[in-house]
């Protein structure tokens, strides 16, 4: 009986859900698993990218963890390919690698002024707040009024993060030095722009319930965006996600004071759609002053036309949330417009000669690009690994597949990386922090105590 010795690079979802679906699959081989994460932790953006105030899409980890906690599956975290391995080390010990690394960027907004000072990427913003260890800790938060552009779910999360009371966010596990920047965040109106309508949001009606909860917050939407056509009438009727969303938004359309917004609330947060970002304003010293949008309509088929009417909002900060986008990896192709590897089904390709590239996987985001939730996420994962298993004659003929030749690798490169038994003292760290302070967790920030921690080093 052959055995697979596979490499999956990214130990979030869609890295553990893939080693998860090939060791429970049918086959005729064995099979050992290696994951390479390059965060001393695992889980990804479960971790690092889900808003710290939503448990119960965290709770994700606890179906993770199952995987990971069964031990069959090897993690070495703090190991970044490309540098502390590369694709050669990979060929030498292993028959095939699956790429799981997500996408951590922020998609651009090719808009004038979006480089104004003040105007920043909401994906850099959501590693502030979840306590990434590479991002700086410092945050500048000093606008009264706030732009946040996009209709997606992390959309929503930067505004509610921005318009929420610090002191509602510190049972959560948002790291102390988040909490008192928050606390000191001068804000009182957080504007959300899409450039569609209310009935073609990409967020999800749990989101837009929260908004409508917290705290010393009123919710401000605009009766003209609620003049809906046929296609707009049709996908109410006919969808009932959009038709639960839409009663959520015609319910805070019924508050009273101007604008519905209550008027009792000394923050406010405001829906605009049917409305297109033109363009960036700066001040004398290069910040921003205020965003352009250009009022837009629906075209009858889904879709929206620009009017030529447009609005000055002032701002002094603008956060862009229309999506990540994936990051080029050492060795391996990369399609710079979609921001993935290119791929059939899971299996890489070369761009220049359309063949696959033998031994060489993504799942993931990496894979199809940042859409889709968790369910999309195994699925993709299960018909990248159907085709690793149907492909077993193209694997890598490694030289060194032992187990023990990647340990000693790091080791001779001193690499200081973290494996399994590490994660979970670092948990138990993490969690006694958060007993102490009342809190079910208080993450640790610096990578170099995440590591010191996780190694039992002093």
């Amino acid at each position: 009986m052959s055995k697979l010795r596979l490499a999956i690079v990214g130990a979030g979802p869609a890295g553990i859900y893939a080693a998860d679906i090939l060791l429970k699959a049918e086959r005729d081989f064995d099979v050992s698993i290696d994951l390479f994460e390059s965060l001393p932790a695992p889980y990804g953006l479960v971790r690092y990218g889900v808003a710290p105030d939503h448990p119960r899409i965290k709770g994700i980890i606890n179906a993770l963890r199952d995987v990971l906690d069964r031990g069959d599956i090897r993690i070495f975290g703090n190991v970044h390919f490309g540098t502390d391995i590369t694709l050669d080390d990979l060929k030498k010990h292993y028959n095939a690698v699956i790429f799981a690394t997500g996408g951590q960027r922020d998609a651009s907004l090719d808009i004038p002024g979006i480089d104004a000072v003040g105007s920043y990427g909401a994906a850099d913003f959501v590693s502030w707040y979840d306590g990434h260890p590479d991002v700086p800790r410092e945050w500048s938060l000093d606008a009264s009024s706030v732009a946040v552009i996009g209709n997606g779910n992390v959309a929503l999360d930067v505004a509610r993060v921005l318009a929420k009371h610090a002191d509602d966010m510190h049972v959560t596990e948002i790291p102390d030095n988040v909490y008192a920047g928050l606390k000191a965040s001068p804000v009182t109106d957080v504007h959300v722009f899409g450039r569609r309508g209310p009935t073609a949001v990409k967020f999800t009606p749990l989101e837009l319930r929260e908004l409508g909860e917290l705290n010393d917050v009123d919710m401000v939407v605009y009766d003209e965006d609620f003049e809906y056509d046929e296609a707009a009438t049709a996908a109410v009727k006919s969808n009932k996600q959009i038709m639960v969303m839409d009663r959520v938004l015609q319910s805070w359309r019924q508050r009273p004071g101007v604008n519905n917004a209550g008027g009792e609330a000394s923050r406010r947060l405001h829906l605009h759609f049917y409305a297109k970002p033109h363009e960036v304003l700066s001040d004398e010293n290069g910040r921003v002053r205020a965003l352009v949008v250009e009022r837009t309509a629906s075209d009858g088929a889904g879709g929206v036309v620009g009017t030529g009417e447009y609005r000055e909002v002032p701002v002094q900060a603008v956060y862009r949330a229309i999506g990540y986008f994936g990051s080029p990896l050492s060795e391996i192709p990369f399609d710079e417009k979609r921001g993935v590897i290119p791929n059939h089904e899971g299996q890489a390709i070369d761009p220049a000669s359309g063949e696959q590239i033998p031994g060489v996987y993504a799942t993931g985001w990496i894979k199809r690009g940042p859409i889709g939730l968790i369910g999309h996420t195994k699925s993709d994962a299960m018909e990248t690994v159907t085709h690793l298993i149907a492909d077993q004659g193209t694997w890598w003929q490694p030289e060194d597949p032992s187990e023990e030749a990647m340990p000693a690798l790091l080791a001779e490169r001193d690499v200081q990386w973290t494996d399994l038994e590490g994660w979970h003292l670092l948990d138990a760290h993490e969690i006694a922090l958060g007993q102490d302070a009342g809190r079910a967790r208080v993450k640790v920030v610096p990578r170099d105590e995440m590591v010191r921690i996780s190694r039992a080093d002093g």
